[in-house]
C-alpha cells in the first residue's frame, strides 16, 4: 500500500519535532508498505529545517522517503506563519496531478493541525480514487479559541472553521489522538462511525537506546543524588500553557524541606520567566535540554515526576501528551496537574492526578509520596511502565492506525 502522508510540520530525531509522523511510518515501511511524508521546508517546532533547493525535492531519512515543500520563512504567530500554510497547501494541490503520478498513493493522510491541508488532501484522493483519512492533533479552529482568546468571528478562525467542517464532511475516516472528540466532531457533522482514537506514544527501540546524558547534567544529577536528595522533575517545554508557576512556588515554599530538591529540564519562552521567579532559591535547579535519545537517562536520576498544564476547558477532550509516557516509561511515580477528560495516571495507577494551578495541592500529593515506603513508589513506577507497554508503544498504535486503514 503506498501512504501518502501529509503533515506540514514532520520533523525527525534529528531534525527535531514532530516525530510521530517520522515513527508512524517507519513502522508502516518496515510491514512493506510505502509511505512518503509530504512537508514544509520551515517548521517553527524544528530544532533544524531541512536545506533545500526547489519545491517537491526528496530526501531519505532512516529509510523514510521525505518530499520537501519550500515555504516562505517565518516566526511566532505572524501574518507570515498564515502565508506559510497557504503557500504550503496551494503548491501541494498545484501540483495534484504530479504528485498522484509520481507516489500513486492508495491512502492519503492530512495531518498537520491546522485544518487547511484537508482540501489537498481530498483533492489528490478523490482523482486517484485513495482513501483520505484525516488525523487531529489538536481541535482547531477550537484550540486559538480557548486557548489564545481568538474570537469566533476572526477572519483567520472562520478560514479553519470551514477546513474542519470540511474534512469532518469528505473524509473516510478520523483518527483522532484525544480520547473525547467524538460528540464534538459529530455536533460538526462528522458521522460517528468514522471516528477512531490512536493516542500518542513511545518507540521502543529509542528508549531501550539511550546515550549519555552531558557532562554538565551528569555531574549536577550525580551531586544532587549524592547529597541524598529526593529529585522531584519537570522535563519537557517551558511555555505558559505548561503553567510551571505552581511548581516554583511549591519550591519556594519547601525551601526548608532539606530532603527535596526540584529540577526543570527543557528550553521555551517562560524560560526566563520562570528563572526569574525561582531567583534565589537553593532547592530548584534548571537544565539544559537533552536529546530525546537521552530523556530516559535523565529521568533515571529522579523519584517523583511532575507535569502540568493550564486549567482551561479545552482540555475537556483529553489528553495525550508524549511526555507522561516518557515519564511512565521511566517507572517513576507522577504527579499530574492537568485536568482533563482523561485521566491517565489514574488509568495506569501510576501516581496523583491533582487540580491544576495549585501549589498546596502539589505539597500535599508530594507529602503523600514521601509516607509511603519504596516498595510503594517502585509498585508505582513499574505499574506506569507495563501500562505503556500495553497501551502506548509505535509498534501497537501503527498497527492500529494501519487497521483503520483497511
Amino acid at each position: 500500500m503506498n501512504i501518502l502522508l501529509i503533515n506540514h510540520y514532520a520533523g525527525s530525531p534529528e531534525m527535531g519535532m514532530e516525530f510521530r509522523p517520522y515513527y508512524f511510518a517507519k513502522k508502516w515501511n518496515e510491514k512493506g508498505h510505502n509511505t512518503v511524508i509530504l512537508a514544509a521546508d520551515q517548521s517553527h517546532i524544528r530544532r533544524k529545517n531541512p536545506d533545500i533547493s526547489s519545491d517537491f525535492e526528496e530526501q531519505i531519512i532512516d529509510g523514510i522517503k521525505y518530499v520537501w515543500v519550500k515555504t516562505p520563512e517565518y516566526s511566532g504567530n505572524s501574518a507570515k506563519r498564515l502565508l506559510n500554510m497557504l503557500t504550503f497547501v496551494h503548491k501541494i494541490k498545484a501540483n495534484k496531478n504530479k504528485i498522484i503520478e509520481k507516489y500513486k498513493p492508495d491512502v492519503v493522510i492530512a495531518s498537520s493541525t491546522y485544518t487547511l491541508d484537508n482540501y489537498a488532501a481530498h483533492k489528490i484522493a478523490r482523482s486517484c480514487g485513495a482513501k483520505y483519512i484525516y488525523e487531529v492533533h489538536d481541535l482547531w479552529p477550537l484550540s486559538p479559541m480557548e486557548l489564545g482568546g481568538m474570537s469566533k468571528n476572526h477572519p483567520f478562525i472562520v478560514l479553519m472553521q470551514k477546513g474542519e467542517d470540511y474534512a469532518y464532511k469528505h473524509c473516510d475516516a478520523v483518527v483522532s489522538m484525544l480520547p473525547k472528540t467524538k460528540e464534538y466532531m459529530q455536533s460538526r457533522g462528522l458521522n460517528p462511525e468514522k471516528w477512531h482514537y490512536v493516542p500518542n506514544g513511545i518507540c521502543l527501540e529509542e528508549v531501550e537506546k539511550q546515550e549519555k546524558l552531558p557532562e554538565k547534567h551528569k555531574n549536577i544529577l550525580e551531586n544532587l543524588k549524592n547529597q541524598g536528595k529526593v529529585i522531584v522533575g519537570y522535563a519537557g517545554t517551558l511555555g505558559l500553557a505548561n503553567a510551571l508557576h505552581s511548581f516554583i512556588d511549591v519550591a519556594k515554599i519547601m525551601k526548608d524541606n532539606t530532603k527535596l530538591h526540584f529540577l526543570i529540564t527543557g528550553v521555551g519562552p517562560e524560560k526566563e520567566n520562570l528563572q526569574d521567579r525561582a531567583k534565589n532559591l537553593e532547592n530548584i535547579t534548571f537544565l539544559d535540554a537533552v536529546k530525546k535519545t537521552q530523556v530516559q537517562t535523565l529521568l533515571s536520576y529522579h523519584d517523583i515526576l511532575f507535569i502540568s498544564l493550564k486549567n482551561n476547558s479545552l482540555f475537556r477532550f483529553g489528553i495525550s501528551p508524549n511526555k507522561i509516557f516518557d515519564y511512565m516509561y521511566a517507572a517513576k511515580p507522577v504527579i499530574m496537574a492537568i485536568n482533563a477528560g482523561n485521566n491517565l495516571v489514574a488509568e495506569a495507577n501510576c501516581g496523583q492526578a491533582i487540580e491544576p494551578e495549585n501549589p498546596q495541592a502539589i505539597i500535599d500529593a508530594l507529602n503523600k509520596f514521601l509516607e509511603m515506603n519504596p516498595e510503594e513508589l517502585q509498585k508505582m513506577g513499574e505499574n506506569g511502565r507495563n501500562f505503556v507497554l500495553k497501551n502506548h508503544t509505535i509498534d501497537i498504535l501503527a498497527d492500529k492506525f494501519l487497521e483503520i486503514i483497511k
